[in-house]
């Protein structure tokens, strides 16, 4: 058989398995065919691929944030092969690698590549480098790849196929892996041993944790008076949350979430919400209290620590439980290298079998907090009711959301809101704020549904600067008859960074859809845009809303259609998101001849003196 064709053959013979549920590790293969895979990936998947169903998206980028969305929602225990063609194909596959790389999360990326022969001279779309020969446009990849491999003779896919599978079910290790496989040798006849066509089952092994370190862990846990409990991405991806919740209420310890463990603890008297720049003020003033933090399966990243000025205890310590060294060393914590279900547990059990619990006083005071947010909360929704605003778009498809359905955004006031207000009624959030990726929400809410079928509601909660970007996967979801509801909110540009600007800069500049003015500025009026039109086109049925009754009414007409929903509401342009009481290290500009600026700079040098280096 072909290159091509051993491989589609051995792709459709892997399973993954873990705690004895077994499934297809990579169920489907999204691509679009063109010069350099065309006729030979292409070729494999019409004539051997019939338990390899081919996806044909319509953009590089999307089909591996919609890897990123099946990953997710199947607990990294799935994810799909993604094939481009060479050139400019390929390298619309970097900013999707990089994404799933730094979200930690499996996809595998088959990347066209130049001819191995060289036989052709310069090909179309090679990038003939100066001094190295032998780099392409794919070396690219490289660095937002966890394993990169260029196939330039057959024989080295039989080492190359066995080592990806690895690497996409390593917990600690896995992200984009990349297959780089030149147009002829993806054509090339090879001899495939038939051990290696039969049906395989990687493991994925739950690492339990060192005794001894456990023990210390539960000691500290014993010992202090202020512990917070930090719920990360891990916790989702080992299934932890059960435990989770466990920990938090037979210890009386709260918990707050990152974006990425954001839903993942029930709400209760002890669940404070999200944590860091867009957090609630009762997670960021437990956090600024804590004398132990209790890190699961999280990366620390700055707009959780609030760029590492969150955790004020001049006697803070941490733990931090992680499959990961690296992460799991970080802030100089105690590390519990373990999967976060079977570390959460051990904790748990060796905490309680020597007493630990949080004080009376400690949940008065946790109680008071949530009881100062609760008021924000109901502040927020009540002047929200008349002219939309961001914070009542979140607060209301959280209100909508049941416990079976998946609320998806990134990267924007959308993601804030969301991770602001939302998890109140239990349902699933997937907030990519690892690499703040604009346009990864529309095609991942493809993969979460393709993940779960017939189970909720999808909604992809997105702004109109990411949907301009990319929406063509609404034709993909057309294409196949997906049933997910945009919910775009339509606020005249990226006012998320607008604020941003405003609060670092003074002025704005450069961040609305407006026209060009007479002064030569985009300060003019704004751009009208008829995006609900745009949807349509796509094959879409849409709504317009300026309400909240308006969004109420809409989402549940949406929950009844059978097919493809954007809802276009419009909103106040300014985000009005509360004060949550957390610092993000943005710099202003160090010399400027604006006063605003200038005074902008002297408060970010105060708020500076308040980060920590913990080791």
């Amino acid at each position: 058989m072909t290159c091509a064709q051993a491989l589609v053959r051995f792709l459709q013979v892997q399973f993954s398995e873990r705690d004895g549920e077994r499934q297809r590790l990579i169920p489907a293969a999204f691509g679009i065919l063109g010069h350099g895979n065309v006729a030979g990936l292409g070729q494999a998947l019409r004539e051997h691929g019939n338990q390899l169903r081919y996806y044909q998206p319509h953009n590089e980028q999307a089909m591996v944030h919609t890897a990123c969305g099946l990953a997710r929602a199947t607990q990294r225990m799935m994810t799909l092969a993604c094939t481009a063609s060479i050139g400019p194909g390929s390298t619309n596959l970097v900013t999707g690698a990089a994404t799933a790389t730094i979200n930690r999360l499996p996809v595998l990326l088959l990347p066209s590549d130049y001819y191995a022969t060289r036989r052709q001279g310069p090909v179309l779309q090679q990038l003939e480098h100066p001094i190295s020969a032998d780099v392409s446009v794919n070396d690219c990849l490289r660095p937002v790849s966890v394993f990169f491999d260029r196939i330039l003779r057959p024989e080295q896919l039989l080492e190359a196929l066995p080592e990806a599978m690895r690497v996409l079910l390593d917990p600690a290790q896995t992200g984009a892996v990349t297959l780089s496989l030149p147009q002829d040798v993806q054509t090339e006849k090879l001899q495939m041993p038939a051990e290696l066509l039969e049906p395989r089952t990687w493991t994925v092994e739950r690492r339990r944790a060192d005794v001894e370190r456990v023990r210390q862990a539960a000691a500290m846990v014993k010992t202090c008076r202020w512990p917070l409990l930090v719920a990360g991405g891990g916790v989702r991806y080992s299934g932890a949350e059960g435990e989770m919740a466990k920990l938090s209420e037979s210890l009386g310890i709260p918990v707050v979430e990152t974006y990425s463990g954001k839903g993942t603890v029930p709400a209760c008297d002890l669940h404070l919400g999200g944590l860091g720049i867009s957090g609630t003020t009762a997670a960021n003033r437990a956090a600024r209290e804590a004398d132990l933090v209790i890190a699961v399966g999280t990366r620390l990243t700055d707009v959780v620590t609030a760029s590492r000025s969150a955790f004020a205890n001049s006697d803070v310590r941490f733990i931090h439980i992680n499959v990961s060294p690296k992460d799991a060393h970080k802030e100089g914590a105690l590390a519990v290298l373990a999967d976060a279900r079977e570390g959460v547990r051990a904790l748990r059990q060796a905490a309680s079998r020597m007493g630990a619990s949080t004080g009376r006083s400690y949940r008065q005071q946790l109680r008071e907090w949530v009881g100062d947010w609760q008021m924000t909360v109901t502040k927020t929704l009540r002047e929200g009711e008349g002219c939309l605003t961001q914070s009542g778009v979140a607060l209301i498809l959280d209100e909508h959301a049941r416990a079976e359905d998946t609320i998806l955004s990134s990267a924007g006031t959308q993601l804030a809101a969301a991770h602001m207000f939302g998890g109140v009624n239990g349902c699933e959030y997937q907030l990519e704020f690892g690499y703040s990726c604009m346009g990864h929400e529309l095609p991942a809410g493809l993969g979460v549904r393709m993940a779960r079928p017939d189970h909720g509601e999808v909604i992809v909660y997105l702004g109109d600067g990411t949907y301009l970007m990319n929406p063509t996967e609404l034709v993909t979801a057309v294409q196949e008859g997906w049933k997910i509801t945009v919910v775009l909110v339509e606020n005249h540009g990226f006012q998320s960074i607008r604020s941003l600007q405003l609060d670092r800069d003074g002025k704005p500049f450069g961040n609305e859809f407006r026209h060009r003015s007479a002064r030569g500025r985009l300060d003019g009026r704004f751009v009208k845009l008829d995006l609900a039109a745009n949807a349509r086109s796509f094959g879409a049925s849409t709504w317009n809303v300026c309400s909240g009754d308006e969004l109420r009414a809409a989402l549940d007409d949406s929950r009844e259609h059978d097919g493809v929903s954007v809802i276009v509401a419009e909103v106040d342009p300014n985000p009005r998101l509360p004060d949550v009481e957390a610092w993000w290290d943005i710099s202003a500009a160090e010399v400027s001849r604006d006063v605003v600026t200038k005074r902008r700079r002297q408060e970010y040098e105060r708020a500076r003196r308040h980060q920590r280096r913990h080791f």
